[in-house]
């Protein structure tokens, strides 16, 4: 019976991230990409300016967390599984191109993940505790008077919070722990369960706390020692690198030349990722303190940019260098090989570690966007209920093997992704106007600094 149900929701799964969702979600980024006027390209370096070094308006605007913590609030979210395992699923299935198109959806993603931003800041509310609420269910309905597709949203967030955010994590962290470390799956469970409870039952605040110190952390670790790889084998990095380019428009290293495969897999696990498209973001981007939606919009942005352009290519170059993935083997384990393949154990230890603090992470971010989510349902009553349940499925997804949660999971997250594009393409004309707006202020804020400049 119980495969029967995991069938089902594969068989669902299939449906729902189908060709026409993925299609949905890459042409709402490049639809925004032109009425944005290629922004993201144009602001990236201000923006990442902008992320890591948090101005004085900061602490005079409304909000519970700062640009820099809504942002690693956001990271931890997407950094995660997606980051290891789903580029390796990426390359296994769809070929080494598939790296490349998971960089296109990356780079029209910014544009989705911008305007996701703008709105969630622009149409956010103040909720009786003082604390800020904002994200596709607060655009939908005030932006569109549209209370049932707020609603649907609202309800496909609060449950996959528990699959993809909660269990689908905790139960690749205990993996991790068994196998590399032979510590029993309870152990972890507890473990697990006890430090993220610290977290998360004191809210927004803690959480952007913590992500602030866990994600610069976790992902330098990452990235450091992919760059490690990719600086000793420099000679292999061009081959590795072209051939992702022309497997991409080929499909040859896939079974049956299929391009259509390659397409399809590097923009199903980009999206995976980064979560462009999705409507989880912008609930984090809410909370931050900010004086103009446009300004931790930018912030909200880089997300994407750190997360598929930076830390996914240093996987799956690495994997392609390594050349075993049509070996069998595939997930975090092929990332793994692969790491290992240059450093030797200590290779597949930076994966395993990465690979805990990412799942960690994920927990954090995923529980604050499903308690938001839940709040809307139930106007902000029972939140500690929620996050009392939150915690206890921790120590569920550690200890039990439940495959039709995966699946379950994977429905949910789609599902997600189709109220929030209508309302991103519905009102992409105030996310123009407040772009046009934040731009003014801020030639005006340009002026002002060279005046000052040239006056010291």
């Amino acid at each position: 019976m119980e495969q029967q149900i995991t069938d089902f929701f594969w068989d669902l799964s299939g449906i729902v991230w189908g060709p026409w969702l993925l299609i949905l979600l890459v042409g709402t980024g490049i639809f925004l990409t032109f009425r944005l006027s290629f922004l993201q390209f144009k602001t990236l370096p201000y923006a990442l300016k902008l992320s890591f070094s948090p101005k004085k308006q900061d602490k005079k605007s409304e909000g519970d967390i700062s640009h820099f913590q809504s942002l690693t609030t956001a990271l931890a979210a997407t950094i995660g599984t997606g980051n290891i395992a789903g580029v390796a699923t990426a390359v296994v299935l769809g070929g080494p191109g598939a790296v490349l198109w998971m960089w296109i959806s990356a780079l029209f993603g910014m544009a989705t993940k911008y305007a996701e931003a703008i709105l969630a800041v622009k149409y956010r509310v103040k909720e009786p505790s003082g604390r800020m609420a904002g994200g596709p269910m607060y655009y939908i309905e005030k932006g569109l008077n549209m209370k049932w597709l707020a609603v649907l949203f609202a309800i496909f967030g609060a449950v996959a919070a528990f699959g993809i955010g909660n269990m689908v994590q905790s139960n690749s962290v205990s993996d991790v722990m068994d196998s590399t470390f032979s510590v029993p799956l309870w152990v972890t469970g507890i473990i697990l369960t006890g430090l993220a409870a610290l977290v998360i039952l004191g809210g927004i605040k803690s959480i952007g706390r913590v992500t602030a110190y866990i994600v610069p952390f976790m992902a330098l670790f990452y990235v450091i020692g992919g760059l490690i790889i990719l600086i000793i084998n420099f000679d292999m990095v061009p081959a590795a690198v072209g051939l992702i380019f022309t497997d991409a428009f080929t499909g040859e290293a896939v079974a049956g030349g299929a391009i259509g495969a390659v397409i399809r897999w590097g923009v199903a696990r980009g999206v995976f990722s980064n979560e462009a498209g999705l409507g989880s973001a912008p609930i984090a981007a809410a909370a931050a303190r900010t004086d103009y939606p446009g300004r931790q919009a930018l912030v909200s942005m880089t997300q994407v940019f750190i997360d598929t352009i930076v830390v996914c290519s240093i996987t799956g170059i690495t994997i392609v260098m390594a050349d075993m993935y049509i070996g069998g083997e595939e997930g975090a384990s092929l990332t793994a090989q692969s790491f290992e393949f240059f450093l030797g154990p200590t290779g597949s230890m930076i994966v395993s570690i990465g690979l805990i603090f990412f799942a960690f992470s994920t927990i954090l971010g995923w529980s604050y966007y499903g308690e938001k989510c839940f709040g809307y349902l139930t106007k902000h009553k029972g939140l500690n209920i929620y996050r009392v349940a939150f915690i206890a499925f921790i120590f569920l997804g550690a200890i039990v093997q439940l495959e039709v949660v995966w699946a379950f999971a994977d429905v949910m997250n789609g599902l997600m992704a189709v109220p929030n594009l209508i309302g991103l393409l519905l009102l992409s004309g105030v996310v123009v106007a407040e772009t046009k707006r934040f731009i003014k202020v801020r030639q005006e804020e340009e002026a002002k600094e060279r005046e000052a400049n040239e006056t010291s």
